[in-house]
Order: C-alpha cells, then sequence, then structure tokens
C-alpha cells in the first residue's frame, strides 16, 4: 500500500474532530480522577470506621477490572437498570472513575510521606480539620507526587481509545473507522499514532519542566 497525500487531505478534518474529542474526554475525566481520587485517599487515610473500609474496596474493585469491561457495563448493561446516558458523559466518567483509584493510591502516598511535624503544627495553631487539609497537607502531598500524576495523565490520553467499544468515535475510533469505510489504514493508523506521539511527548516535557520548579532537589 502506497502513501496517498490527497486521501490524508480528505481524511484529516475527521481525524481532527476525533482528536478533539479524545482531548476533552482526557481533559475532563483528569479531572474527575484527581477530584474523586483525592476525596478516596483522604477517606483510607482518616480510617473512618465502614466508610473507609467503603473506600478500600472501591480501589481494590476498580483497579482489579478492566477499564473495557468497565466500559461495557456502564453503557449497554446499566441502561436496563434504567440508567442510561449519552457516550460521551459515560466515556468521562468511565475513564474518570478509573483513573481516580489509581490516583488515590498515588495522593496516599503523598499524604503519608508528610512528617508528623506538620501535623502537630496545624493542631497547635487550632486550624479546623478542613482547613488543615486545603492549606497545609494537601498541597505539601502533591508537589512531590506531580510526575506521577502527569505520567497517568499520558496514560489516559492513549487510554481513551478504549472508549471506541461503546460507540464513542474518538481519535483511534476515527481513524479504525475510516480505514474500515475506505479500505485504507496506513494513513489514518499512521496520522492517529503521530498525533497521540506528540501530545504524550509534549506533556512529558511539561511535566518535566513543572517537576523541576515544584518538587524540590535533594
Amino acid at each position: 500500500m502506497i502513501w496517498d497525500n490527497d486521501f490524508v487531505v480528505s481524511i484529516m478534518p475527521q481525524l481532527l474532530r476525533g482528536f478533539w474529542l479524545t482531548i476533552q474526554i482526557t481533559f475532563f475525566g483528569f479531572l474527575i480522577s484527581l477530584a474523586v481520587g483525592l476525596l478516596v485517599a483522604i477517606l483510607r487515610y482518616l480510617r473512618i470506621p465502614v466508610i473507609s473500609h467503603l473506600a478500600s474496596f472501591y480501589v481494590s474493585f476498580v483497579r482489579g477490572t478492566p477499564l473495557l469491561v468497565q466500559a461495557y457495563i456502564a453503557y449497554f448493561v446499566l441502561p436496563y437498570a434504567g440508567l442510561a446516558f449519552d457516550p460521551l458523559p459515560t466515556g468521562i466518567v468511565v475513564l474518570g472513575l478509573n483513573y481516580s483509584a489509581y490516583t488515590a493510591e498515588v495522593y496516599r502516598s503523598g499524604i503519608e510521606q508528610l512528617p508528623r511535624g506538620q501535623w502537630e503544627a496545624g493542631k497547635a495553631l487550632g486550624l479546623p480539620r478542613g482547613r488543615m487539609w486545603l492549606r497545609i497537607v494537601v498541597p505539601q502531598a502533591i508537589r512531590p507526587i506531580i510526575p506521577v500524576l502527569g505520567n497517568y495523565l499520558i496514560m489516559m490520553f492513549k487510554d481513551s481509545a478504549i472508549l471506541s467499544s461503546i460507540t464513542l468515535l474518538e481519535l483511534m475510533g476515527t481513524a479504525m473507522q475510516i480505514g474500515s469505510n475506505y479500505y485504507r489504514y496506513l494513513e489514518p493508523i499512521t496520522i492517529a499514532g503521530l498525533l497521540y506521539l506528540v501530545v504524550s511527548f509534549s506533556c512529558s516535557m511539561l511535566i518535566r519542566r513543572l517537576e523541576h520548579r515544584l518538587v524540590p532537589s535533594h
């Protein structure tokens, strides 16, 4: 099969629409993973009866089941229980919740590394527990884990391709659809791969710069 530039020009609008959809899925899914992951990490750290055990079970369950299965159940099975949603919000929520189990573990490691003196200083100042978490614990816990969170962002960007299984035509889903429609996979798959590479490499460079700026060197 020979590379056809004219074919590339004709399919670029479709691929760019799929690429933009992938960016949106990744962005909003990552926000969900950060917020839910932090909440789960705090609940596990506080060791609240029942609630902390439920949070631990959530992490184990989500990490122990494939993202593809989670997406399939959310989109194809839950409607039988009266919970039907469009592909885009379903994909975003499933991806975000899946990665929240991983970010929760990262947050927990950052929280546990916080020196005991920081907790004692907050208590000595008489800070309410909520303010102590927001002002002292969370900011200091996040700094050393920024590189790991950044790696999960890149992984989420690439894993969004799995959501094509629930009829969500993101970048890879669009490339595969073009290939099946025109019986030409060389151009769409190659371009999709290059777009994944460019974004992933750019994000890794940005994360490295943030790491040098925010994480103190030893």
